[in-house]
């Protein structure tokens, strides 16, 4: 992948340049799925997390949860979460936009003093298009879509993950994965606004593994709730400023 590539994977439809990773383990919880979704779900959230040997912990030390990922029939099922709003800014306001575009899903972010990732809302409603994926696949690319804070113009016209023919099994597409894998070193900032981290995050893949960056994920506690009682109890402990994104539903453009 080309520094060129790299950069416009990071810069936004208004022209500007923002990369972030996570500067933290991630404490997932899922809301409205059942178990047997729930374990092709946490499989697809560890072996992506594995691309950056994010760790996945039981708890976030100032949220609770830090990925809270809702998987609804209709947006207007959000409205009576307690407290979501103060996750999401103009929630009301947003599920009407989202509502009017069709969108099928919505990621919100928010950033700790140095710019890294810290919390991330996903917000998925099942019509026919995601209802048609298999649970693995659909985690699979909602994880790839998190682990990076992407411009909202990547992967419209190409997807980042690829089928592995032996097992059917969807991962992060090889080039994709490498770069995943070079924004997690920690010689690299957790955030930029500088394109010049594009060449940086270019160059990496080509002088081989990751360095030193920590064990990988050990277990993978994730869990799953109630809307109201965990949407309550993170919503209670956020603070900062969000940054969200309302993706195409089309088919080829799941982000």
């Amino acid at each position: 992948m080309t520094p060129e590539n790299v950069e416009a994977l990071f810069t936004r439809s208004d022209g500007t340049f923002r990369f972030a990773r996570w500067g933290r383990p991630l404490a997932p919880v899922v809301f409205g799925t059942d178990d047997a979704s729930l374990d092709l779900i946490k499989d697809a959230l560890r072996s992506t997390a594995a691309l950056g040997r994010l760790e996945i912990a039981d708890t976030d030390p100032e949220f609770g949860a830090n990925l809270l990922i809702f998987f609804v029939s209709d947006w207007a099922e959000l409205a009576s979460v307690p407290n979501l709003d103060r996750l999401i800014p103009d929630l009301g306001p947003l599920l009407d936009r989202l509502v009017q575009a069709g969108a099928n899903q919505y990621r919100s972010f928010r950033f700790d003093a140095d710019g890294a990732i810290s919390l991330c809302t996903i917000m998925l409603r099942m019509d026919d298009v995601l209802s048609a994926l298999p649970a693995q696949t659909l985690a699979t690319g909602q994880m790839v879509h998190s682990m990076l804070l992407w411009s909202d113009t990547a992967f419209r016209t190409e997807s980042p993950l690829a089928t592995i023919t032996d097992s059917g099994l969807t991962v992060a597409r090889p080039d994709i994965a490498a770069l995943v894998r070079a924004a997690y070193d920690p010689v690299l900032p957790a955030a930029s606004d500088d394109p010049v981290h594009a060449h940086r995050l270019a160059v990496l893949p080509q002088q081989g593994e990751l360095r030193g960056a920590g064990a990988g994920p050990v277990g993978t506690p994730v869990h799953r709730a109630g809307m109201a009682v965990a949407a309550r109890a993170v919503a209670g402990r956020a603070h900062g400023s969000p940054h969200g994104r309302t993706p195409s539903d089309r088919p080829g453009d799941r982000r």
